[in-house]
């Protein structure tokens, strides 16, 4: 008789509800394994027996050809304890247990777009799933959504109330079909069902179809959460969700049928193909095409366009039956967390949508779009959510302690920590009210749950008016550490890449709390995960009405002109001033001058992120901003590649930090609108300024010692133009640079940054 042994495999990560078990069961059945395979806690476990060869084979494909979705992360044997398989026995799944094993080992599948394989059926009059929305197997459809509890089995999520008929039931146990153990499989008679306005299935479909060809806006029920779609080639329709939605400019995404469709609304380069096409189905951010079929409504004002393709089979049907663009964002009112309740969906957006195109397949968890830009050979991720969280990212210095991160206040995320793994938590919005605070809330509860981390300190902003501040202090746990949010931002940045050690950290974003108290954006830091110092800024300059002068970027530039930080440079001339403010309200003029002169709110920051509203409004781009960004987002299409001369600039020593004084690059704008030079020149010519800036900061604090190594972060390198000429004027001083990818560089990758320092605070047993 031959050699046979016999052994337990443990197989964690990304392993339940990605078609692991079929996989492993195909495998062993191939190899002539016997014994079993089961889901228990976060983990797939094997108790195997066979020759040293087949098992060693085995092993081999569980670490190298895991199913496409499936993340493995370790794969550990030891001796079997209980009687191995008999000989000639063959082997079988069996139902999961109910161990619920430790947080690090329990990973949430995301969600996946459908399958070449699932699609081919729903386009298929011959098969049985024809036109059927739900369609779906183990290499795609509805996962962390749908959810409830782990292990992942059908009786743990929103399909346990869809009993399996019987062609669907066979599918479900037979080991050679790609539906085995597939946990939301269903078909027309025995899953999830279509609704709109009292009618049923495919007519239900085909109703709300006619409704937006005919102009409606409709309210879609999508995968983690309410969607409001319209035609994006009508500009009635366009006009009608902006003005019901209350949304006046911010761009829109656009779902497109294929690549095909995409590549006519856009430029795509080699890596948008591939992050269109990716399971996860992010919004992607392009360069947007001249004369296209698109309403002018759909991205005003500026030169990129987010494009996505479909990600269920139900968009696939509404994509193929109106072929057309059609726009396809976020089901909530202004500033409100997206409608997931049928019922409360049916109130919250009756003012918006003209139609409801609905089904009975509840949704476990809120989970908006993801959104992701292309820049050069990488690409940058803007939102984490539908298809890409709660999928884990790496904490190269594990977390001793479970630790939970509250997060910022705009762009939230929070984040959940333990051993050598973060959760970056969902995109919640902005934390502006309670139903926003609720969400956040909900989704916490439910990824402490299902990744079985009990936290035991929670890290937070120092910013106390955050409501996520607020949350964090009223949390019953034994530590509280406070992260300053410019080190969150670059600590994000250094722990994705795996940098340990010290660094640069270069932190350009809108308003951050600073720890001195005031506020602070434009940071060079010299940093390590755990602590950081101070080395560079730019210049204050105060925000006459605080928060209005977000909102009103020539509220900044007023305050800029009126009260930036003397630093010795000439300011610019009356006349030159006076050419700015005639065309402003001579009453705003006189109020915030007055403001400024007494120092009457006005809080003083030295942010890049103002500074870009101040320049934006000096050349005219624009007064107001409706949507955060939106100012440096018309500098940054002003200037799309055009190349220019930087403006003139200096930096001055203050207190021991490098200081850039903006006074001569502002004059010079206020020069060249004076004389009627182009503004894309000046626009181009501004970010030029800024990098050549960032550059010189960076040399004089590495020239003092520092490392060689930047992490770059905070909301304004989301500006592609800025980040290519940052990263190539530090590269060219042969120093190693970094920028998030997986991690947002803007708030949505605080709560990861603030789980990374404090992780690196508790191993060096602070």
């Amino acid at each position: 008789m031959s050699e046979r042994v016999a052994c337990t495999i443990t197989v964690s990560g990304t392993v339940q509800g990605v078609g692991f078990r079929p996989f492993v069961h195909r495998t062993a059945t191939r190899l002539g394994v016997d014994g079993w395979v089961v889901n228990t806690g976060g983990r797939v476990e094997l108790s195997v027996a066979g020759s040293p060869r087949a098992l060693s084979t085995l092993v081999r494909a569980l670490r190298e050809d895991a199913p496409p979705l499936a993340q493995v992360r370790h794969v550990g044997t030891a001796p079997l304890t209980e009687p191995s398989p008999v000989p000639g026995s063959g082997f079988t799944v069996r139902g999961s247990t109910g161990e619920r094993g430790r947080g690090p080992s329990r990973e949430i599948p995301p969600d996946a777009a459908t399958c070449e394989a699932c699609l081919a059926e729903l386009f298929d009059p011959a098969d049985r799933r024809h036109r059927y929305p739900f369609v779906n197997c183990t290499d795609c459809g509805p996962r962390a959504t749908v959810i409830v509890d782990l292990p992942y089995d059908r009786e743990r999520t929103t399909m346990r109330h869809f009993t399996l008929c019987a062609p669907c039931a066979a599918e479900y146990a037979d080991p050679g079909d790609r539906r085995f153990h597939a946990e939301p499989v269903a078909c027309a008679a025995c899953g999830p069902r279509l609704s709109w306005d009292g009618i049923t299935g495919d007519d239900a479909l085909r109703a709300a179809v006619a409704a937006v060809d005919d102009g409606a806006v409709i309210a879609v029920k999508g995968l983690g959460g309410y969607q409001l779609v319209c035609d994006a080639t009508q500009a009635g329709a366009v006009a009608r969700l902006r003005a019901r939605k209350h949304r006046p400019a911010k761009p829109f995404a656009v779902m497109v049928r294929d690549i095909d469709a995409a590549g006519r609304l856009a430029r795509l380069p080699r890596t948008a193909r591939t992050a269109l096409a990716s399971p996860a189905r992010p919004v992607v951010l392009l360069a947007a095409r001249r004369g296209t079929c698109l309403a002018p409504g759909v991205h005003p004002g500026t030169g990129s366009v987010g494009l996505f393709l479909p990600t269920t089979g139900l968009h696939h049907l509404l994509l193929h039956d109106l072929d057309r663009p059609l726009v396809v964002t976020s089901g909530n009112l202004s500033g409100e967390p997206i409608a997931i309740d049928d019922a409360a969906a049916r109130t919250t957006l009756a003012s918006v949508a003209d139609g409801f195109l609905s089904h009975d397949r509840p949704i476990h968890a809120r989970y908006d779009d993801s959104v992701v830009r292309p820049t050069g050979r990488t690409v940058l991720t803007v939102r984490r959510a539908r298809g890409l969280a709660p999928a884990p990212l790496p904490l190269h210095t594990p977390a001793t302690v479970p630790i939970a991160a509250a997060g910022a206040q705009l762009k939230h995320a929070f984040a959940l920590a333990e051993g050598k793994q973060a959760f970056l938590g969902p995109h919640t919005g902005d934390l502006g009210d309670a139903g926003t605070l609720e969400a956040f809330e909900a989704a916490y509860a439910d990824l402490v749950r299902l990744t079985g981390i009990a936290p035991q300190a929670v890290a937070h902003d120092l910013h106390p008016g955050y409501l996520s501040t607020q949350w964090a202090r009223a949390l019953p746990l034994a530590r509280r550490i406070a992260v300053q949010h410019h080190h969150a931002h670059v600590a994000a940045c250094a722990a994705e890449h795996g940098v340990q050690g010290p660094f640069v950290g270069v932190a350009y974003d809108g308003l951050g709390f600073g720890d001195d108290g005031t506020l602070w954006g434009g940071e060079i830091l010299v940093a390590d995960l755990a602590r950081y110092r101070r080395a560079g800024r730019f210049a204050t300059a105060p925000l006459p009405g605080g928060a209005a002068a977000v909102r009103r970027p020539a509220r900044m530039a007023l305050g800029y002109l009126h009260g930036v930080e003397p630093l010795g440079a000439r300011l610019p001339s009356a006349a030159l001033v006076r050419s700015f403010t005639q065309r402003r309200d001579p009453h705003e003029v006189h109020v915030v001058r007055t403001m400024v002169e007494r120092g009457v709110n006005c809080p003083r920051a030295s942010s890049a992120g103002r500074l870009f509203d101040a320049a934006a409004a000096l050349l005219g781009l624009g007064d107001d901003a409706t949507y955060e960004g939106q100012s440096a987002v018309a500098l940054e299409t002003a200037a799309g590649n055009g190349r220019a001369d930087a403006l003139p600039w200096r930096l001055v020593s203050v207190d021991g930090l490098w200081v850039y004084d903006p006074v001569p690059t502002l004059t010079a704008l206020l020069q060249g609108v004076d004389g009627h030079e182009p503004v894309t020149r000046l626009a181009a010519a501004f970010h030029r300024t800024v990098a050549e800036v960032t550059s010189a900061l960076v040399e004089r604090v590495v020239a003092a010692g520092a490392p060689r190594t930047v992490c770059l972060s905070g909301g304004c390198f989301q500006n592609v133009r800025l980040l290519r000429d940052v990263t190539a004027l530090l590269g060219s001083q042969g120093l190693r640079v970094l920028v998030g990818r997986a991690v947002p560089v803007n708030d949505g990758g605080i709560g990861y940054g603030q789980a990374a320092v404090a992780a690196a605070r508790f191993q060096r047993g602070e």
